[in-house]
């Protein structure tokens, strides 16, 4: 029997369960959906008892597919900043409340109102966010006073996950570092800031290191899934911080990052001091390997290309559309677009901030707006890359996600971005991240750096080259922003 171990990811659309050998190899892979909740007009949530289900299932699914295969471990991943509350018998008391929810605008400000903002910055590394799970309990306290009574624990997504999975309430730095009242220094709760804010730390699980031990595999659940009782189950990490561990992205090589172009578009750069910026404007988290990163967020990056097709292409395939708008020349003519669909996290957390196209003209053809679209995400990205490089520069980017299939949207991002782009051939996200974080876990190899050795090499290499269309475009960009505020507040 060849050992292997298992990663699972709880993402936000589904999740993915992998089992991977111990050269890095992909023995099995399944995954499984469930449902988005939006009762309410910025409201999303998600049902705990919907993840567990899905997740089981893909257990079951994936050591059905491990003839010849014994699992020795089990890492967890997840999204980040959702709450799951528990009652004293460890039931959900409401479903959970998800990362993207902005329900908690009221929340955040009585939080700033309390706590002074530089105060929560240098303690935390962040600002109060409406997305984090901190204003979630404190929305839970005044909304539905009643489940607040009713509160014994609450967890993230994958924690509560590894405690139905171990009977363990534990987590771990890189996802507890969302929640909002972590202390970076010392990686434990912020007892100072919970106590000032009439909250019970006790609410919170205890803090553990990312690769070790949350619990071991309850008897019933290995059964169901087919792998064996008290399996260790490592606590892994927020799937952000799992997917730079199956990028071998560590807080030992501060030159190098990742850009992750999916929905949203993410900027991760490690650092090895907890050092915020001073305005909050980018996030600053534990990374699982002891270290910190840096995580600036552009809400909708090919949620603003999909959207885009969707709404006046749905016809054209994403292949089409990438051969459109390379039929236009760097700056799109003019073309500007704003790409704040969703709102906006960095750098200038405003949920209320939206998109826009400018300087449009009889002239412009469809190929001008397409790339002003891919044009108008680089520049939002290149926003939030300088805000990261004043603290932790970084000299290249490990390009992910389906935007990084676009050879043209690549070609644009690195000279945008005026940093070099790497591509891997293979990229197998959170739950790959989880697997590895699994591997140190159980001591299959020493550490992250060992592990790192087994990651597929092969990549694809983009160089950036200066184009002084784009910078001029860039700094018209950075106008856009402030000059329309006047305009979306007298619409609101």
């Amino acid at each position: 029997m060849t050992d292997i171990v298992v990663g699972l990811d709880l993402g936000t659309g589904g999740v993915r369960a992998i089992a991977v050998d111990l050269q890095g190899q992909i023995i099995a892979q399944t995954t499984r959906s469930y449902p988005l909740l939006t009762p309410q007009l910025g409201w999303t949530e998600q049902n705990s008892a919907d993840w567990v289900e899905a997740s089981l299932d893909a257990l079951s699914d994936v050591t059905q597919q491990l003839d010849g295969y014994t699992a020795i471990a089990l890492g967890l991943s997840g999204q980040m900043h959702g709450m799951v509350a528990l009652d004293a018998e460890g039931k959900a008391i409401r479903p959970a409340i998800l990362w993207n929810d902005q329900r908690t605008g009221k929340a955040v400000a009585l939080i700033e109102a309390t706590i002074p903002r530089q105060e929560l910055i240098q303690r935390t590394g962040n600002p109060a966010i409406t997305g984090f799970q901190l204003p979630k309990l404190l929305w839970l306290r005044t909304e539905e006073p009643q489940a607040y009574t009713r509160l014994w624990r609450i967890l993230l997504p994958k924690d509560y996950l590894g405690y139905v999975l171990t009977g363990s309430l534990v987590t771990e730095p890189s996802d507890a570092s969302g929640v909002g009242c972590l202390n970076l220094a010392n990686r434990q709760w912020d007892t100072d800031i919970l106590h000032t804010l009439d909250i019970n730390p006790a609410f919170f699980p205890s803090v553990i290191e990312s690769t070790a031990i949350a619990g071991r595999l309850k008897a019933e659940i290995a059964t169901r899934v087919g792998l064996l009782s008290g399996l260790p189950v490592v606590a892994g990490g927020g799937d952000n911080a799992a997917a730079a561990i199956g990028l071998g992205i560590s807080s030992s090589n501060l030159n190098q990052g990742s850009l992750s172009i999916g929905t949203s578009g993410v900027i991760f750069a490690p650092c090895d001091r907890p050092i915020p910026d001073p305005e909050g404007r980018v996030h600053l988290f534990c990374h699982v390997d002891g270290g910190y990163h840096f995580l600036g967020v552009t809400l909708a990056a090919g949620g603003s290309v999909r959207w885009y097709r969707d709404t006046f292409a749905p016809h054209i395939s994403y292949t089409e559309l990438m051969d459109i708008a390379e039929r236009s020349l760097p700056g799109a003519r003019g073309v500007l677009f704003l790409p704040h669909l969703s709102g906006e996290r960095s750098p200038h957390l405003d949920p209320d901030t939206r998109g826009a196209f400018v300087n449009l003209s009889l002239a412009h053809t469809q190929a001008d707006i397409t790339r002003a679209v891919l044009e108008g995400v680089a520049f939002s990205l290149r926003e939030v890359l300088e805000v990261i490089s004043a603290i932790a520069p970084v000299e290249r980017l490990l390009a992910t996600g389906g935007g990084a299939r676009s050879n043209i949207w690549l070609r644009i991002l690195a000279d945008v971005l005026q940093t070099k782009l790497i591509a891997p051939k293979a990229e197998e996200g959170a739950a790959y991240g989880a697997a590895i974080l699994a591997m140190v876990g159980v001591g299959a190899y020493p550490n992250l750096e060992a592990a790192f050795k087994i990651l597929p090499q092969d990549s694809n290499i983009v160089q950036s080259q200066p184009n002084p269309l784009y910078e001029a475009g860039f700094e018209r960009y950075k106008l856009l922003y402030d000059t329309l505020k006047p305009v979306r507040q007298s619409i609101s």
